[in-house]
């Protein structure tokens, strides 16, 4: 059976989180590419509005915290009225509050099981409200593609974070399993996951010597940036991986071997 596949020029992206950090890299990769793009922010507001307004006609910030269904509801249907159209594609990245600095991390003789559904709350529940809001106009437009950010921690946890970890593997069971229940209705769902990033407000609190290990460690001898990871978010989202879902993309700089 025969999909529609949309250019991403004819996309409408949402971006959870979409004002700060890797989620502002992916907003821009994706409004480099001809995409129009929705910005959604909680705390950002400043930073949210100012990327949109850099990008008139193209971006649009709207507030909405993924963890409420309601205000992600409002977020689907707004977007939809000013963009005059669905959204159609969808990167779950919205991040609950996480600092990632190993030596202020809970290890496993001392992580609250409340630290850990936090984290839950973030990376499972607000994906899962995200794709729920956008499902019915995904199916309208006969084509969806969703995208979640993930972690190589499933592969190399050399870090205690216990809680950030546990969730993320749950998104890429989700990722996995979605991935085969909404194949049928022409959406992919797939996976992009990263190491540390140089540099973010999340690895802001990261040493500096663990950069330098983990740039040590890789074949590129360098460590990822956010515009190299946003660029394979785009890719999921392009014609070119039109037969590709369900698959996890590790983009480290080849730290971890997939």
């Amino acid at each position: 059976m025969a999909h529609t596949i949309l250019p991403l020029t004819e996309q409408i992206v949402l971006v959870t989180g979409g004002a700060r950090g890797l989620r502002a890299a992916i907003t821009r990769a994706f409004l480099a590419q001809g995409a129009r793009v929705v910005i959604d922010y909680h705390t950002s507001q400043d930073a949210a509005e100012d990327l949109a307004a850099a990008h008139p006609g193209k971006a649009i910030a709207i507030r909405a915290d993924v963890r409420d269904r309601a205000q992600v509801d409002a977020l689907v249907a707004e977007a939809a009225d000013r963009f005059g159209g669905p959204i159609t594609t969808v990167v779950n990245n919205a991040l609950a509050d996480f600092s990632f600095n190993g030596d202020a991390r809970s290890h496993a003789d001392q992580i609250s099981y409340e630290e850990i559904t936090a984290q839950f709350t973030g990376s499972v529940h607000g994906p899962l409200n995200v794709i729920q809001a956008t499902l019915p106009g995904m199916v309208e437009a006969g084509f969806g593609r969703i995208v979640n950010i993930g972690t190589n921690l499933f592969q190399h946890p050399v870090v205690p974070y216990h809680d950030y970890t546990a969730a993320k593997a749950a998104l890429l069971s989700l990722t996995r399993t979605f991935a085969d229940d909404l194949g049928p209705q022409a959406i992919t769902v797939n996976m992009v996951s990263g190491g540390l990033l140089l540099t973010t407000d999340a690895s802001a609190a990261t040493p500096e010597a663990v950069f330098e290990g983990i740039a040590a460690g890789t074949p590129l001898r360098a460590v990822t940036t956010p515009d190299q990871l946003a660029d394979p978010v785009v890719f999921f989202a392009s014609p070119w991986a039109r037969g590709v879902t369900g698959q996890n993309l590790i983009v480290d700089g080849g730290l971890v071997k997939g």
